[in-house]
């Protein structure tokens, strides 16, 4: 029953996420800690961070992700099937139409309808990551300390342009060392 509901449920999200891997994350987070409560808003921002570091799109390393952690081997290779099927069929079809009528209005009404939709979602995943980001989830205060380093990367990814890998070490490296140093002052950071 739950290699269906990870094969099912990731169909769905496979299904429904235009855009990319970005666009899919409110899906994956309506489907795993929503409706079917596999993790909680926390672990499902550490999943993120991992699938996000991990070599390969966001969407099918969530997927895979997930799947090993509800039902192991099996669970990853079904939710990652689920995930990747209907991208394949729809991405064969399209591609059939696209080559017969690139040019036609109606493909480029579409098109045009679809790119806002696409930053709808986009947009969505980011805010909701955000919240994770500003709020303690010990204290449920505002933690400034990690908007301040979300604003640093943003700005140093968005003006300098370096590696983002680098960007995501140096952050993590940043907090651990300001942390620790907090933690031996006696003032916890984490």
């Amino acid at each position: 029953m739950i290699y269906w509901q990870l094969f099912i449920s990731f169909f769905q999200v496979g299904l429904l996420s235009v855009g990319g891997g970005y666009a899919a994350m409110p899906l994956i987070q309506s489907q795993v800690v929503v409706q079917h409560p596999w993790l909680t808003l926390s672990e499902f921002t550490d999943l993120i961070t991992i699938a996000e570091m991990t070599p390969g799109p966001i969407g099918i390393n969530s997927a895979t992700f997930v799947g090993i952690r509800i039902g192991g081997i099996l669970g990853a290779l079904l939710a990652s099937l689920g995930f990747i099927l209907p991208g394949c069929l729809i991405g064969s079809l399209l591609a059939n139409l696209y080559r017969r009528w690139k040019d036609g209005p109606v493909l480029q009404g579409i098109l045009g309808a679809l790119r806002p939709a696409v930053v709808a979602l986009i947009t969505a995943a980011g805010l909701s990551i955000l919240q994770l980001v500003a709020v303690n989830q010990t204290t449920g205060g505002l933690d400034v300390f990690r908007l301040a380093i979300a604003a640093g990367a943003f700005c140093l990814l968005r003006w300098k342009k370096p590696s983002p890998i680098f960007t995501m070490i140096s952050c993590g490296a940043l907090y651990l060392v300001v942390g620790l140093i907090a933690q031996a002052m006696g003032c916890p950071l984490m």
